[in-house]
């Protein structure tokens, strides 16, 4: 009977993978340290509007990728992307509001979820928006419409038990059609 060569070789431990680098935990856990240092390092080396500039790219494909997919929860996305824009961009954020000419209440309460926000807010947002990722990326000036949007398709229809009935009470077929 022959051996084969690789009868030899030892067999990674399956919590690393059979794909690892690693032979032991203290090499994965040695090397998780040094890259989290040379990222520290070069983090501390970024300007602030570096930083700005890539929380506003991240921002811009998170948002992308909510439209791109079908809302499983019940959160208010719409206003976690506003204010995540806001903080980013701004130390108060009556400084936004002021800057898109409405009022720190009115702001307010969108942010909150006190209001909705009217089709003028979102333009004016759209515009600001536009005019800030200019020279960052391309940014499509639908998307907080298509955010928006979005969230309210997903919450009027996840909540047809709560509005329907209501309204179904207005709705006659006086004519039915036949199929053929």
């Amino acid at each position: 009977m022959t051996r084969s060569k690789n009868n030899n070789k030892k067999i990674p431990s399956p919590e690393y993978g059979v794909d690892s680098r690693y032979a032991s935990k203290k090499e994965r856990t040695a090397d998780g340290k040094s890259l989290m240092e040379a990222r520290l390092k070069r983090m501390k080396n970024l300007s602030e509007d570096q930083i700005i500039t890539a929380k506003l790219f991240q921002l811009k494909l998170r948002m992308e990728e909510f439209t791109k997919n079908p809302v499983n929860e019940k959160h208010n996305f719409f206003t976690d992307f506003l204010k995540t824009y806001i903080d980013t961009i701004y130390n108060k954020r009556v400084h936004f509001a002021k800057d898109i000419n409405i009022t720190p209440v009115r702001l307010s309460q969108v942010l909150n979820n006190h209001r909705e926000p009217k089709e003028e807010f979102i333009l004016r947002l759209m515009i600001h928006s536009e005019k800030t990722y200019e020279k960052i990326c391309d940014f499509h000036k639908r998307t907080w419409f298509q955010v928006y949007f979005h969230e309210k398709i997903y919450d009027t229809m996840s909540n047809q038990s709560k509005w329907r009935p209501l309204v179904e009470k207005h709705v006659n077929i006086s004519r039915v059609i036949k199929s053929s």
